[in-house]
């Protein structure tokens, strides 16, 4: 699960995170009176930003017209007029597709005297599976583009899970990122607190970038997260009631919210094929394979390795609440899944819907047999796969002679 930058910023600051003087708002008049106490505290820029689940904001362009979700503002009537062109407007990013994303909530805060920007993460290594520290002196920018053409400005810190992240790792890390004296202390705080965010939270990223070596008004150097990114393990969220709360729906795509609501993982692609498969390596293959005879799959839907007939019909549903999709593949291999019960869950959908589109099964696996006869003895016209192949180029042809 996702959430806004303005939460992170919570998150981080109840473990010690050093931030810039901010505060979120939804309205221009709000954003006009906090710009105004923090211009009177002694800032002498204000960051205004758009608060959306999506990178590449300040590059960004909203619908109106108005360029740029970040802007940085020298008085209180300029934070006033860019927190007007912002709010109620679709943002349009890099990765936000087309569409775009309604900014509805913007940070408003005290922009620092940037010395120099380094970039910090915490994330956990699939390879190890441990958490890792992951660091580089060239902050604000794209980290697997430095990774990729400089990685030895890239320093990497594998932590215990049992002992955490100990001082002399975090020590460590400030040494890699070329910090010394006061700002060595500094940075291990710093780390540890961030590493603290990620561990207390069940968090799967806590992304800083920048990570900012910043000038006060008495000359005096610190560090401070000028940015902040966090997403948090879908499979803990139980224990965490309070970041469950902090879930926005209006950020994420209406067919995948209502997807959750069944257990299941299902992701809108812009083809015409639909996929209805069990297990995210088998749905991963099956796109590949429409994908390799000429088609082009319209979603990722995983169902799972158990699921019920009522969670099949749901499947349907969403799928034919796509404009885009023509036909429908089906491929399930059956371990734990018993078949039969996709057979039937698949003969309840298609006369509940009344599903004119081509439709395609292959079923194998436990209980197949039953599976395959349900459907035979269902009067239903499906187009029958007698492998994930046959499946595949069958839709596939299916879509194409309509």
């Amino acid at each position: 699960m996702n959430i806004h930058e303005y939460q992170a910023r919570q998150l981080l600051g109840q473990h010690g995170v050093p931030l810039p003087p901010w505060e979120v708002c939804d309205t221009p008049e709000a954003a006009k009176r906090i710009a105004a106490q923090l211009l009177a505290n002694g800032a002498s820029l204000i960051a205004v930003k758009a608060q959306i689940h999506a990178g590449g904001r300040g590059k960004g362009t909203f619908k109106s017209g108005f360029r740029g979700g970040v802007k940085l503002c020298p008085t209180a009537e300029d934070v006033f007029d860019k927190a007007k062109a912002m709010l109620g407007n679709v943002l349009v990013t890099k990765q936000t597709g087309p569409e775009g994303r309604l900014v509805s909530k913007l940070i408003i805060a005290a922009a620092p005297d940037i010395q120099k920007e380094l970039y910090l993460a915490v994330l956990l290594d699939r390879s190890s599976s441990r958490p890792v520290v992951m660091a580089s002196t060239e902050g604000g920018m794209d980290i697997e583009e430095v990774a990729a053409k400089t990685p030895e400005k890239t320093v990497k810190e594998t932590i215990d899970p049992a002992l955490g992240m100990i001082p002399y790792q975090a020590r460590k890390v400030a040494a890699a990122l070329g910090l010394t004296g006061e700002l060595m202390g500094q940075a291990a705080k710093f780390l540890l607190g961030v590493y603290s965010t990620w561990w207390e939270s069940d968090a799967s990223l806590v992304e800083i970038n920048p990570l900012c070596i910043t000038r006060t008004r008495e000359g005096k150097t610190t560090l401070l997260a000028v940015d902040a990114k966090m997403s948090l393990d879908d499979n803990a969220l139980y224990r965490h009631p309070d970041l469950q709360a902090m879930r926005d729906l209006a950020e994420e795509a209406p067919l995948e919210t209502e997807a959750s609501k069944f257990s299941l993982n299902y992701i809108k692609l812009d083809g015409n094929i639909a996929c209805l498969v069990n297990g995210a390596g088998l749905a991963m293959a099956t796109m590949d394979i429409i994908q390799h005879f000429g088609g082009r799959p319209a979603n990722f839907l995983d169902v799972g390795g158990g699921a019920s007939q009522e969670q099949v019909a749901a499947a349907f549903r969403i799928i034919l609440q796509d404009s885009n999709v023509k036909g429908i593949l089906v491929n399930i291999f059956g371990g734990i899944m018993d078949c039969n019960v996709i057979a039937t869950g698949i003969v309840a959908a298609v006369k509940e819907t009344g599903l004119q589109l081509p439709l395609v099964v292959r079923l194998e696996g436990n209980n197949v047999v039953a599976g395959n006869q349900t459907l035979a003895e269902s009067g239903l016209t499906i187009i029958r796969g007698g492998s994930m192949a046959d499946g595949a180029q069958k839709a596939v042809e299916a879509v194409a002679a309509r």
